[in-house]
Parts: structure tokens; C-alpha cells; sequence
């Protein structure tokens, strides 16, 4: 059996720096998923966390499971949290080598948009989820885009730049879309980045020096704090984090 760590101790690793700034974001993405995660679950106790990068994103939310770290870039292997309780694994997430049902939960986070057969790699997901377990994804929404307020963008990178360095196939989806994939509902879904905390995230990605950010943080933040507090998993968002259970 493995178990999810408790919320505040999962935040405060956020693993971005300045994680009340410019990894705000990357807090409110984390705060959707643990929301999805499930709180235990019986089994081997094994994760597979896709396209974990060198976030140990995983290794965060459950401290106590034996995980992989599965990626397509073989140079992620010397960038692994020395803290990070897992394996890596370098592979393609459209051809995983494991046996049905080896493990309890398989990630996606951030991944699905970045991968040309993602049907494949939805369908290669519940593959080796074991019956009773979770599948669960983080995505942008087909709507979002960057900056989200238009005063920021004489100040911002063109999305499609950033959509670029980021190695986007796709803009993101839609729910329906995200069904289909899975050929199910999900069983729980939480949305992140709303219209009042979304200003932090373009300040973060944008041009401007540290010294102007800091200044614009300052400025933002009654409402931020005010919008992050408020935020629940029905509350309208660029982003959102997915639990299938198989």
C-alpha cells in the first residue's frame, strides 16, 4: 500500500524556485493534482511517473512508493532529484516495457500535449495500470493561451515561441477530448490557473528583469492570494488535473 503525503508537506517541495512568485504556477498545479490523487491504494506499491523530467514529481506525492521515472530523453538520467526515490528509465511513453497491469498509478504530468500518438500513449497507460488503479493527468486546456492578460504582451515571448521551447504538439485539450482518449470519464478532475491568480504566471514567463517582476508581484498580490485561496476544483482554469481509474 503507498500513501499520499499530506498536502502541506507535498507543496513545500515544490520543486520551481520561488515557488510563492515565479513557481506560484507550478504550486497551483501541484495543489490540482494532489486534489486527484488518490489518497491510498492497495497493491505492489509501484508508480510510473511519464515524462517525469527532473521534477520527482511523483517521489513527492508518494515518498513511500518504489517508482520509475520513465522519459524519451536519456539525458534526464543525470538530472534526477538526489532526493528522488525512483528508477529512470529511458523510453517511448507509445511503447512502454512493462507487463499488464504492473503498476498501481501511472502519471501524466504535463505530457499528453507534448506527444504526436497520444492516443497510443493514453492506451499504452492503462495498459500497465493494474485494475483498481489510477491514471492520472495535468494538461493545459485547448483554450489557453499566453500571455492571459493583453497588457503583458508587449512584455512576453509569443505563445507559439514558448509552445516551441516546450516541445508542444498540440495547444491542450478539451474534456471531451480527454474522455475519448481514455475511453471513460475521468473520476475526478480539479482545474488550476484562474483569471486572478493567471497575471503571476505571465509575469513569470516574461521578459522583464527580476527587480520589475518583484515590483509587479507586490502590486498583484492581494488578489492572487485572494483568487489562490479561493480557487476550488470547479473553478474556471487554463489548466486541469485528471484521475481514471481503471
Amino acid at each position: 500500500m503507498i500513501k499520499k503525503a499530506p498536502l502541506g508537506r507535498f507543496l513545500s517541495r515544490n520543486p520551481y524556485p520561488n515557488g510563492l512568485t515565479d513557481g506560484l504556477f507550478y504550486r497551483e498545479k501541484m495543489r490540482a493534482i494532489h486534489r486527484i490523487a488518490p489518497t491510498e491504494t492497495a497493491g505492489s506499491g509501484r508508480v510510473l511517473e511519464i515524462g517525469g523530467g527532473r521534477s520527482g514529481l511523483a517521489s513527492i506525492l508518494y515518498p513511500d512508493a518504489d517508482i520509475i521515472t520513465f522519459d524519451i530523453d536519456p539525458e534526464l538520467a543525470a538530472h534526477q532529484p538526489s532526493w528522488a526515490k525512483s528508477t529512470f528509465i529511458c523510453g517511448d511513453a507509445c511503447t512502454l516495457p512493462f507487463d499488464d497491469g504492473s503498476f498501481d498509478i501511472v502519471t501524466l504530468f504535463d505530457v499528453l500535449e507534448h506527444i504526436e500518438d497520444d492516443r497510443r500513449a493514453a492506451s499504452e497507460a492503462l495498459r500497465v495500470v493494474r485494475p483498481g488503479g489510477y491514471v492520472l493527468v495535468s494538461t493545459p486546456e485547448a483554450k489557453w493561451h499566453y500571455p492571459y492578460f493583453s497588457v503583458m504582451k508587449p512584455h512576453c515571448p509569443h505563445e507559439s515561441e514558448l509552445m516551441r521551447e516546450w516541445g508542444h504538439v498540440r495547444r491542450g485539450y478539451r474534456d471531451p477530448e480527454l474522455t475519448a482518449l481514455f475511453d471513460r470519464p475521468p473520476e475526478r478532475r480539479a482545474t488550476f490557473i484562474n483569471p486572478a491568480t493567471a497575471f503571476f504566471h505571465d509575469i513569470s514567463f516574461s521578459r522583464l528583469g527580476r527587480r520589475r517582476r518583484k515590483v509587479l508581484y507586490a502590486l498583484a498580490a492581494p488578489v492572487t492570494v485572494i483568487g489562490y485561496l479561493m480557487h476550488r476544483p470547479t473553478t474556471s482554469g487554463t489548466e486541469t488535473a485528471f484521475a481514471w481509474r481503471k
